[in-house]
């Protein structure tokens, strides 16, 4: 069977390199970069550190609005899933690369596989949940990261099929973390100490394109003491920059977008992480570092309810208070499938049988 993979990010890529391998050795498989995060620093260099196969075809398709972006991306593979006639779809996460893939392949009546299927965070305000919400109602078989998406997935009586995988993201931060402590040097280029420091990240729309939400974040990490490795997002520096905001993150050590092993090693042995991402929030909890969330709910509950996460929207007292926190101790309980989340996906896909 063809199978047609559409990724588009950064998280995209990291997953594909969980299961591209896998897949390939039973499948078919043609990558197919949709051109979302289009610069080299949060796509090439992912497919080089990961050994993610090169993308078979690149549609260029990055800027505009969300619905713009989606309408162009929708367009362009419309015509190409026409051309390659693939037996499935599979499509990752929640982007609009995700959205359109899933819309395009269930109009031309191919089915479509979605990896990190019912996750919710409840808030219809982040074009995420609606682009995962709208994804999972589209896909043939869901592919789920934890019983909770499951559960999700019945509280909303979604047709079709839904397996119970594990997380992509655990295969490659278990996978990659041995061999980011041996490569990166990440700690040594910037002059940090392990666990003297907090890496921040921030790109959500609802943080970053609103100016009062801007300036509420850039007065939270100014509020963080000691070393502070912002390592910046394009779309963050770019509103930074708009909103003469940059000028304050002067004590901040900022950095252009990070490899994966070189984010990897300074998650790794950071005292804590504050992040509005989804995946860094898992990879916090992978890696053992404590996490502060600058959203005020999350996706990935599990790692709220195990103590390694707490949500603290954009209040900087609040951040303050959790870094302060004391963290479980003992064993973190196995969350997310033990690395075995590729290999169980390419099961899920090779015992699929389209519904009649």
């Amino acid at each position: 069977m063809r199978v047609v993979t559409i990724v588009g990010n950064r998280p995209q890529f990291v997953k594909a390199a969980a299961v591209s391998a896998p897949l390939r050795q039973t499948f078919e498989e043609i990558l197919v970069h949709t051109g979302q995060h289009h610069d080299d620093e949060l796509s090439a260099i992912f497919f080089e550190e990961l050994g993610v196969p090169e993308p078979d075809r690149q549609l260029g398709i990055h800027g505009g609005s969300n619905t713009e972006q989606t309408a162009r991306m929708l367009d362009a593979l419309a015509g190409l899933l026409a051309e390659l006639a693939p037996g499935m779809v599979l499509v990752y996460g929640d982007t609009n690369s995700t959205l359109a893939g899933a819309l395009a392949a269930a109009q031309a009546r191919i089915p479509v596989a979605h990896v990190e299927a019912g996750m919710r965070s409840f808030d219809r305000a982040m074009p995420e949940e609606l682009n995962r919400v709208l994804t999972d109602h589209a896909s043939d078989l869901r592919l789920c990261s934890t019983p909770t998406a499951m559960a999700n997935l019945g509280n909303e009586s979604v047709a079709g099929e839904s397996v119970l995988v594990g997380d992509v993201m655990a295969d490659v931060s278990i996978r990659f973390a041995p061999i980011a402590e041996e490569r990166s040097r990440a700690l040594e280029e910037h002059g940090l100490e392990p666990g003297a420091y907090v890496l921040a990240t921030a790109h959500r729309a609802g943080n970053v394109d609103d100016p009062e939400r801007l300036a509420l974040l850039v007065a939270l990490i100014e509020s963080i003491p000691g070393p502070v490795v912002f390592p910046l997002h394009p779309r963050t520096k770019a509103r930074l920059e708009e909103h003469g905001l940059t000028g304050r993150l002067e004590d901040v050590i900022l950095t252009p977008p990070l490899g994966y092993l070189d984010f990897l090693k300074l998650t790794r042995h950071a005292r804590a992480v504050l992040t509005d991402s989804g995946g860094v929030q898992k990879e916090a909890y992978l890696l053992g570092t404590p996490c502060v969330t600058m959203r005020d709910t999350t996706e990935w509950v599990e790692t709220v309810q195990a103590g390694w996460n707490v949500l603290v929207d954009l209040d900087a007292q609040a951040a303050l208070a959790a870094l302060e926190r004391d963290i479980p101790t003992g064993e973190r309980p196995e969350l997310y499938g033990g690395g075995r989340a590729g290999e169980r996906i390419v099961e899920a896909l090779a015992a699929y049988t389209p519904a009649s």
